[in-house]
């Protein structure tokens, strides 16, 4: 079982109602949690903000099974999700979300045309290098396009690489990152990328940034 193979099943288990939260270890002895139950739910606390920021053509970054997607689709959106994740995938369009099964490393329909980008839920940590992750979203984004993101609280510690998450199969890698909102302004000065603002809602952190 890969890392993507990970994420199939615990999508699959939350979807069918089975508890499927999992956590991920790094070993500076960090951890971070994640909970499929919460991506397959219509609405969490802290969207709201998020689907106003985004008022034009959107690209939902590990759309999982597409809560956000659909709700800028309902907005009258223009939009697109995208995920590793086949059962991610097939989950988002049941419920009416136009999605993708892409690599955001990979081609991806609109590179350079996108004026929103959505990482929430912690998908700054895609890949495990946010240098990486942030640098490819600058190329996917208009020119004066805006990148969306939700990030940890400040001062949790910051941690990127490979992590291992228990499965009943057995132990896995997961390539991952943990960034808190205080470590932001110098991934975006290292990224060519500035912050505009940041906001908390709902018990959620995030942050607008744009190319410079």
């Amino acid at each position: 079982m890969n890392a993507v193979a990970v994420f199939d099943t615990a999508i699959d288990r939350a979807a069918a109602g089975i508890p499927a939260g999992f956590t991920a270890r790094h070993a500076s002895g960090a951890v971070y949690r994640f909970d499929p139950a919460a991506w397959c739910r219509d609405v969490i606390a802290g969207d709201g903000a998020l689907i106003a920021a985004c008022t034009g053509h959107t690209l939902d970054v590990g759309c999982g099974p597409g809560r956000l997607t659909s709700a800028l689709a309902d907005a009258g959106r223009t939009v697109l999700g995208i995920d590793l994740s086949a059962s991610a995938v097939r989950l988002a369009r049941r419920r009416g979300a136009p999605a993708l099964q892409r690599d955001v490393f990979g081609p991806v329909p609109g590179t350079g045309r996108w004026r929103h980008l959505l990482l929430a839920d912690g998908n700054i940590g895609i890949g495990g290098d946010p240098y990486r992750l942030l640098r490819r979203c600058r190329q996917l984004l208009a020119a004066e396009g805006h990148l969306h993101t939700e990030l940890a609280p400040a001062g949790t510690p910051a941690w990127s690489g490979t992590a291992t998450v228990q499965t009943p199969e057995g132990a896995r890698s997961l390539r991952w990152a943990c960034v808190p909102l205080d470590n932001l302004p110098g991934l975006a000065e290292a990224t060519a990328m500035r912050v505009l603002h940041t906001w908390t809602e709902g018990g959620r952190w995030f942050a607008t940034l744009t190319p410079r």
